[in-house]
């Protein structure tokens, strides 16, 4: 691979994308992306390539490029694309701190990685970058707003195993990453939030669903950073009910799950 090369054909792309016509030189471009963030086998990647990438990536807007031409590139290019875009997710400073600035300034990109998950044939894809997002706070703080958290609680519960399982993991990511976003979220919004929990997850009639719901809320209850959040939970009577009913679930481990629960719910009341 030639490094002009590579130079050029991001330039040409930045600049052309929405004129595109064929995916040929795309799936070339992100083939030689892949090449130089992960290496092959003959070479280990270069910190200084991978530098220079990085900038000219988002100077150019590729990310965009990547994210809106997902659904015309063939499997194997799809693959390569999560790929950069989530390498891209995770260099190491100051290049992180560009891929950032980056998304606070085009969260409308977040936006199609979370409604990606209506795609079955894309939703793992853009489930994957979207988790690498989610590295910067600003990113999460854009999702934990309602309107998009609304959606979350949809995906999670779609009909589809491997689509619900990664939007769980998306969920679980959110709450747990970013903790002092995280916390000042669930204040701001809690009424709507533990009410959309309970109810949608919690009382969820699918094992997996909600199996996964109690432990995130034991997750979330031993966090320190929620413990203002979590005391005014663990203080309400309907709360409580869902507990001991999730106590006597005919599922076994939903049961164990929940007394793990039930146990934190205790300290906290203590302390109360």
């Amino acid at each position: 691979m030639a490094q002009s090369f590579l130079q050029n054909s991001i330039f040409d792309l930045g600049h052309n994308y929405y004129h595109v016509q064929t995916t040929d030189e795309l799936n070339l471009l992100v083939k030689e992306l892949k090449l130089i963030l992960y290496g092959d086998d003959n070479s280990e990647p270069c910190e200084e390539a991978c530098a220079q990438l990085t900038e000219q990536f988002f100077r150019e807007d590729i990310m965009r490029l990547l994210i809106i031409f997902l659904p015309k590139l063939n499997l194997e290019a799809r693959k390569d694309a999560t790929q950069v875009v989530a390498s891209l997710q995770r260099q190491p400073l100051p290049s992180r701190f560009q891929a950032s600035k980056y998304l606070e300034s085009n969260l409308d990109l977040v936006d199609i990685l979370i409604s990606g998950y209506e795609d079955p044939l894309l939703a793992l894809h853009y489930g994957r970058m979207l988790k690498e997002c989610l590295r910067h706070q600003v990113v999460a703080s854009y999702i934990l707003e309602p309107i998009q958290l609304k959606k979350l609680f949809g995906y999670i519960q779609l009909p589809s195993f491997d689509i619900a399982a990664d939007a769980t993991d998306t969920f679980k990511d959110l709450l747990t990453r970013h903790k002092s976003t995280v916390s000042e979220s669930l204040s701001k919004n809690y009424s709507w939030f533990f009410t959309e929990f309970n109810e949608k997850l919690l009382k969820s009639s699918n094992y997996i669903t909600k199996r996964q719901a109690v432990k995130l809320l034991g997750s979330i209850m031993l966090d320190r950073s929620n413990s203002i959040v979590m005391r005014r939970y663990v203080s309400s009577k309907d709360n409580l009910i869902i507990l001991m009913n999730l106590l006597r679930d005919t599922s076994r481990s939903i049961q164990i799950d929940a007394f793990h629960v039930f146990k934190v719910w205790i300290r906290k009341l203590i302390y109360l």
